[in-house]
């Protein structure tokens, strides 16, 4: 099995400037994604996308393979797909095929080589075209209500559902960000990360599962260290 890894990183950021190369527990935050697909086993290749050319240093620096992401693609609408499609054309245009490619957001520093490694063997096994890095939710989104048009509270499910017991109600899992997996011919086909014939999960605990998107998640990541540590 040939994999593509790619990892995304856009150089603005509103919620926390510079947060692709800024330091987390020693190195830039994209580091931590580089070294783990770089650790990891089943990876073909690396490659770093980006608008930023401080970035594409770092990444460079840190052993990636770079790609110059256009501007179009570099908007704050611009979705995953379109820079995945960039990035498998490009290496097309250079000899290189894969068979499958996986996005790995920079914003996820505590997935590591061997989550990389048991995603590929657990798709590999699992017979389907795709699979996403999940966890479980604290709270179940089958408890949840929303507004109606008239401002008014309704079940997200229908109205017996939020009052059920919740061992009672089907398990439900979170995308966490830190593993996309897909088959690449399928990606190209339907220009989606997920399989409608079937995408499988890899489960990670909550505490893994941590996005960096404040100042305060980059506090948690520091003391998930230290708790590593101890």
């Amino acid at each position: 099995m040939k994999i593509l890894a790619v990892i995304p990183a856009r150089g603005g950021s509103k919620g926390l400037p510079g947060k692709n190369i800024m330091d987390v527990a020693g190195k830039p935050l994209i580091a931590w994604s580089i070294d783990a697909a770089l650790a990891a086993k089943k990876i073909s290749k690396t490659l770093v996308s980006s608008d930023g050319e401080e970035i594409l240093r770092v990444a460079k620096q840190y052993g990636a393979e770079i790609l110059k992401r256009p501007d179009a693609l570099a908007t704050d609408n611009a979705g995953s797909e379109g820079l995945i499609l960039h990035a498998l054309e490009g290496e097309r245009k250079s000899g290189n095929v894969y068979d499958y490619v996986m996005l790995l957001q920079p914003t996820s520093p505590l997935r590591d080589a061997a989550d990389i490694d048991a995603a590929v063997a657990q798709l590999k096994s699992s017979q389907v075209k795709a699979l996403i890095s999940v966890y479980t939710p604290e709270h179940t989104p089958y408890k949840a209500f929303k507004m109606n048009s008239e401002g008014r509270l309704e079940g997200l499910v229908d109205n017996k559902t939020p009052f059920m017991r919740r061992q009672d109600l089907p398990k439900t899992f979170m995308p966490n960000g830190a593993i996309y997996l897909i088959e690449t011919a399928e990606f190209e086909k339907t220009g989606s990360l997920f399989c409608e014939e079937g995408t499988v999960a890899y489960e990670m605990s909550r505490e893994k599962s941590l996005d960096i998107d404040t100042m305060e998640d980059v506090a948690a990541v520091l003391h998930y260290f230290v708790s590593e540590e101890e």
